[in-house]
């Protein structure tokens, strides 16, 4: 079994071209994987139409496995 860590990282910027994360999301990866979470997935679930598509967020998804004395 696992379990499943998700981190927001919202994006600031209005056009395409100043889009950017708001956090370091590299300095994030690294700080989960020393916790021993193990990257799997970058999500961007949220587009804005109004925006021409472009994400407002992404989520990082991390997954470790349990203990096993769950």
């Amino acid at each position: 079994m696992y379990h499943y860590k998700f981190v927001k990282i919202e994006l600031g910027g209005f056009w395409i071209s100043t889009k950017k994360p708001k956090g370091d999301y590299h300095q994030l990866i690294e700080e989960h994987a020393r916790e021993g979470w193990r990257l799997v997935q970058i999500f961007a679930p949220s587009v804005s139409v109004m925006g021409g598509g472009i994400p407002e967020y992404f989520e990082l998804i991390f997954e470790r496995e349990m203990d096993s004395s769950w």
